[in-house]
């Protein structure tokens, strides 16, 4: 059965899946339960589900995290969601202190199946602390993987895949994609779907490669399209960390270029330490150097001047230019 979802519903759908597989399974979050969470991706879950495996907690997401942290110990598979980017700073020392070591403290013998959902990034007009990319702090923490989608087909599969690691996930969802649909085959059996952490190539091409990721990954298709005099090859790395650098380099190998987009700002953002590692591997075939298209490294500003301060499609063909200026 091939249904059309949205990202939102097919977090949903996979969530329940999820569920329904596995009675260790909780969500727990602000406003996860009843209300079904700001952005209604839990919606439904606590009815059908119950209050003692979607639990809605108090506003204090250290303590949040730090309860899903001991759940897993007990043998719990906790999705904690945290109600949007910015919000999640409170919970660093436990994500960063105790989350992302618990299995090396451990020397493997505690599993940490931990869930952390962040509704991320800009787009939606939203107020101070509710734009925020904070990838690049989690990629940098060893012990942490990191995913984030750009389709729902992913949306679906990829939170059941991440529920299912036995290490800690930071699971990203671009929130300004959440209402976008596609077809998604939901009679796929669960090992069949693109395995977790593997890069997809969205749109093949030869002369270039544009790597996105979560809400770039529009943008770096339609700027493909649009770029009629070059073909340009898209990959959508779905997996932050780890990064599945054999199907990047395999690529910019065959182009020669490469193009990387984010919404995170430029210093010190993914794509420094993709370019870098890239650099690294593929020297001798790069034909110019890898180019970064990021937001300005400022503060995340006012929402009427987001659609200025993220990249959009006129700067991530400029960047594509600017590969072919060498």
């Amino acid at each position: 059965m091939s249904n059309k979802l949205t990202i939102g519903k097919g977090i949903n759908a996979g969530l329940r899946a999820a569920m329904e597989h596995d009675p260790k399974v909780l969500v727990m979050g602000e406003d996860v339960g009843r209300l079904g969470g700001v952005f209604r991706v839990t919606d439904g879950l606590h009815k059908d589900f119950g209050a003692d495996r979607v639990i809605d907690t108090p506003l204090a997401e250290s303590g949040i995290v730090g309860t899903a942290i001991g759940m897993a110990m007990r043998g719990y598979r906790p999705v904690v969601e945290i109600q949007f980017d910015g919000f999640f700073f409170p919970a660093t020392n436990q994500t960063f202190t105790q989350l992302a070591k618990m299995r090396r403290r451990s020397a493997g013998k505690l599993s940490m199946p931990v869930v952390m959902r962040i509704p991320y990034g800009g787009g939606i007009g939203a107020v101070e602390h509710h734009s925020e990319s904070p990838e690049a702090y989690f990629t940098h923490t060893a012990g942490l993987r990191v995913m984030t989608v750009a389709t729902p087909e992913d949306a679906y599969w990829g939170i059941q895949q991440a529920i299912r690691c036995e290490d800690p996930v930071i699971f990203l969802e671009p929130k300004r994609r959440y209402y976008e649909k596609a077809e998604v085959d939901l009679d796929l059996a669960y090992e069949d779907a693109t395995p977790m952490g593997a890069a997809r190539i969205a749109r093949p091409g030869t002369d270039a490669t544009l790597l996105a990721y979560g809400p770039m990954v529009k943008t770096a298709l339609q700027a493909a399209e649009a770029d009629t005099e070059r073909s340009i090859e898209v990959i959508d790395l779905r997996s932050l960390s780890p990064v599945d650098y054999p199907t990047v380099v395999e690529s910019v190998k065959r182009t020669g270029r490469l193009v990387v987009t984010h919404e995170a700002t430029l210093t010190g953002g993914p794509g420094a330490e993709i370019a870098a590692r890239v650099t690294e591997e593929c020297f001798y075939h790069l034909e110019s150097p890898v180019i970064r298209v990021a937001a300005f490294d400022t503060p995340y500003p006012q929402s009427r001047l987001e659609e200025h301060y993220l990249p959009d499609l006129d700067r991530v063909l400029d960047g594509v230019d600017r590969a072919f200026a060498y």
